[in-house]
């Protein structure tokens, strides 16, 4: 008798696993992509500062979403791809925390992508993209399109190649 309650204990025990492991594939799946902010450009349509995200996951074409938009970009439309920062200090925080923020610099990541549309037109889009996204990004984008970034200086070209 007491086996039989044991095996029962076993029973339960390995159906909670399978249902926490369940569970956990569920919380860990979340958006694919990267997190970009739409800065501007000739896209018409999306308004400047949107959230967005873009997804380099096709083999033929990067997905770009923007609040119901989508923008599918064969990679053989791409013809620019260019890197740069814009380098701030912290005067606001210095200002209201302390003073040793004015030693720091805040470094924002920005990709321009250019490319052809369906139209044969020239368009072109500017993203900010979070420091930790940007250089998985710039080397996903080097290998499916085939061109080299251009960097807009050689402070963005190291943070760019690390």
């Amino acid at each position: 008798m007491v086996n039989n309650g044991r095996s029962c204990y076993l029973v339960k025990v390995k159906q909670c696993l399978v249902v926490l492991l369940a569970l956990s594939s569920l919380l860990q799946a979340r958006e694919t992509g990267n997190r970009v902010v739409f800065v501007g450009g000739t896209i018409s349509g999306i308004q400047a500062r949107s959230t967005a995200r873009i997804q380099l996951l096709g083999a033929d074409a990067l997905e770009f979403d923007c609040r119901g938009s989508s923008l599918r970009i064969p990679y053989k439309d791409i013809n620019t791809l260019e890197y740069g920062l814009r380098v701030s200090r912290r005067y606001v925080e210095a200002a209201l925390i302390s003073p040793v923020f004015l030693f720091g610099k805040k470094k924002a990541h920005f990709l321009t992508i250019g490319f052809v549309d369906k139209d044969g037109k020239q368009q072109a889009m500017v993203l900010k993209v979070d420091k930790d996204d940007i250089r998985p990004l710039l080397v996903s984008l080097e290998a499916r399109t085939g061109l080299r970034i251009e960097y807009q200086d050689e402070e963005a070209r190291k943070a760019g190649r690390g």
